[in-house]
């Protein structure tokens, strides 16, 4: 009797992943045109600004992708761990870091800055800084080698099981991964493509007892930091697949499962990975202009002498970019933002009013007068 095929592994085209080219030329322009955006605004921020932004999306990466997998890692000990590492002020008499993320920080920043070729050594070592006890979810797994048993990703709900996908067996590793990192270190495809190719089909493979996911991730690291150079430290993939996590386990399921995906083609997975990365680098852009508007306003600010209760709310207004608050900043708002009184506060407004640093918004009057930022 002939075996069903139902895993793309076992298509007749496999590793080939088929896309249809004319169906991403148009996307691949637009996060090409946004990519020359960020830089643009990337080149008009101070040295300071630049580190700052560095060490957030930094720390963004690591907390979100661990998030993916459902393990929630410890903001503060993450942020001292990049800082050390990016910070030439951090302050080594208040650092929370751990091994652990001492070493999550060591992985990342290798992937985005160490260009050589990506090796099954260096894939074990990526491994074994994700796994240094040897342990996860309280169960011994093998670390640094490649999986020495069957893999099949599996969901139960009451006593139902389902299975999402089985992988390739264990004894088709070495030559999985051999195609594999050829194809990472020679293909010379878009590097948006082969980023998303590379992330299905490592995951696809599923080399590993565990962290397959964030390995993943790691190599679309490697290769948009290789490929497109280092601006890709100014934004977080895994942020954007973190708000889309879904939709990234859907379409993954789909493109790898030959019952949906039955004419071999990838290039549904491919715009929604790609989209992905455009939706990564928009948020960055976002932050970005709100770092630069908030310099631009502390050039004008400095020369007034104002007390720390507008200082707060300034930064406050200014954290939120250039709409503000939702409807404006009103004598109530900035009264609890300050923790003060409702006549202190109406004195500050009146005062930033007449420094020409905030504005009655047009159409507002009497109580409900709102103000925001010039």
């Amino acid at each position: 009797m002939r075996s069903i095929k139902k895993w793309i592994w076992q298509h007749n085209d496999y590793p080939n992943f088929n896309y249809i080219q004319s169906t991403l030329d148009t996307l691949l322009l637009e996060v090409s045109r946004n990519r020359g955006r960020l830089e643009g605004l990337i080149y008009g921020l101070n040295d300071k600004n630049i580190n700052s932004l560095i060490i957030d999306s930094t720390i963004d990466e690591i907390l979100k992708s661990s998030e993916i997998e459902g393990e929630i890692l410890s903001r503060d000990s993450v942020r001292s761990s990049v800082r050390k590492r990016l910070d030439k002020s951090f302050d080594y008499l208040n650092d929370s870091s751990t091994r652990h993320t001492d070493g999550l920080v060591t992985l990342l920043l290798d992937s985005q800055e160490n260009s050589s070729l990506l090796t099954k050594e260096r894939l074990h070592g990526w491994h074994s800084i994700l796994f240094p006890t040897g342990y996860s979810d309280g169960h011994k797994i093998d670390v640094a080698t490649y999986r020495s048993d069957e893999m099949s990703v599996i969901s139960t709900k009451g006593y139902r099981e389902t299975i999402h996908y089985i992988a390739p067996p264990h004894e088709q590793l070495e030559e999985e991964m051999s195609r594999f990192l050829d194809y990472v270190n020679y293909s010379k495809e878009n590097p948006y493509i082969k980023s998303a190719i590379a992330h299905i089909w490592f995951v696809s493979i599923h080399p590993y007892d565990d962290g397959n996911g964030r390995i993943a991730r790691t190599i679309v690291n490697y290769i948009l930091s290789k490929e497109l150079g280092l601006d890709y430290r100014y934004y977080s993939l895994s942020t954007a697949i973190r708000e889309e996590r879904r939709g990234y386990y859907d379409t993954l399921e789909r493109s790898q499962n030959l019952f949906y995906n039955r004419e071999f083609d990838f290039t549904k997975w491919i715009v929604w990975h790609t989209n992905i990365i455009n939706r990564a680098i928009e948020n960055s852009t976002e932050q970005i202009q709100i770092i630069a508007q908030k310099t631009k306003f502390w050039d004008r600010a400095r020369e007034f002498p104002l007390n720390q209760r507008q200082l707060k709310v300034l930064n406050k207004l200014l954290d939120k970019g250039s709409q503000n608050f939702e409807g404006g900043l009103s004598t109530k708002k900035y009264a609890k933002m300050a923790s003060t009184s409702t006549a202190t506060a109406k004195r500050d407004i009146s005062t930033l009013v007449n420094y020409g640093l905030i504005k009655q918004v047009e159409g507002s009057a009497g109580r409900n007068v709102r103000y925001r930022l010039v």
